[in-house]
């Protein structure tokens, strides 16, 4: 097979590793386990149907279980220190990966990428007819390159949930206010909200949910609201659930302290606004000076510039 061919097998194969892992962490049980439990509460167990129905085995499960079983290994060896692995999770739950295998599915993708990366480096040497010590090197920066791409992909996805949960919080802040004043209690309201902004604002609906089944299984309703925060690590959810614990325990009303919170974040959001307003003459300069200073002045002194070379050619 040409070495051309083996680097695009090689390239395609790492390609279809990685987006398997990326599919791998976004699969979550979310919507079976809300089966369960709503069948659950009316009476019905659809545990066993559920499995009944579902095939025995297929590609991407036996994939998935050889990645997670891989990772679980090297969490079971004691390879990964314990502060590491609960800084992984932290970073995982944060980026909305909530499943329970997904810091065992994270580190054997790092790990089958760090196996096939030097393969893939050898090729792109081979490729490229370099020599040994050159050969060496990119081999050795591809396999670094393969061990730090799904953390490069998991900060990006960090970075781009938190973002969305951070914009939609005005919003639901908003709705929370009003089915506060409507009569609803916190739970019932949170419920409703997250039902409402499922397909606007997903990533805050989705706190929203896991918060109000943890507040239905957990005896503390402090501890649920707290895990809000924590759970993502924004300042904005640690201050709104500052707030409803403030509300429960000291019996204010939830309205007026909704109110109060979302006009406050809503100011916070118009200041940011003008903050970054005001840089955009400061990152302005830079581009003008390349760009625009340029073609003024060879608009203004080219006429005078052809003169000269005409006089001075005579």
């Amino acid at each position: 097979m040409p070495t051309i061919a083996l680097l695009a097998l090689g390239f395609i194969s790492a390609a279809l590793i990685v987006g398997t892992a990326y599919m791998m962490l976004r699969v979550t049980d979310r919507d079976l386990r809300l089966i369960e439990r709503m069948s659950a509460a009316q009476g019905v167990w659809t545990g066993p149907k559920i499995e009944k129905d579902v095939p025995a085995k297929s590609i991407g499960g036996d994939l998935k279980g050889a990645v997670g079983g891989l990772g679980r290994v090297i969490m079971g060896s004691g390879l990964l220190p314990g502060k590491t692995k609960v800084e992984l999770e932290q970073t995982l739950m944060s980026s909305g990966f909530r499943g329970p295998n997904a810091l065992a599915l994270f580190i054997g993708s790092k790990l089958i990428l760090l196996a096939l990366s030097p393969g893939l480096g050898w090729l792109l040497a081979n490729a490229m007819n370099t020599k040994d010590l050159t050969r060496i090197a990119i081999i050795m920066a591809v396999s670094v390159l393969g061990l730090l791409v799904p953390d490069f992909l998991v900060r990006r996805i960090r970075r781009q949930y938190l973002a969305e949960v951070e914009d939609g919080l005005a919003d639901a802040l908003d709705l929370l206010t009003i089915c506060a004043q409507a009569g609803l209690s916190l739970e019932p309201g949170m419920t409703r909200v997250a039902s409402e902004l499922r397909r606007a604002r997903p990533g805050i609906s989705r706190e929203f949910e896991m918060t109000v089944r943890e507040l239905e299984i957990l005896s503390d309703p402090s501890v649920a609201l707290g895990n809000m925060g924590k759970r993502t690590g924004l300042d904005s959810l640690k201050r709104l659930t500052a707030t409803l614990i403030q509300t429960m325990q000291y019996g204010t009303p939830l309205s007026d302290a909704l109110r109060s919170l979302s006009n406050e974040m809503r100011t916070m959001a118009l200041t940011r606004f003008e903050e970054r307003a005001a840089r955009l003459p400061v990152l302005l300069t830079l581009p003008m000076i390349l760009f625009i200073l340029p073609c003024i002045f060879i608009i203004v002194g080219g006429p005078a510039g052809i003169s000269v070379v005409r006089s001075m050619s005579k």
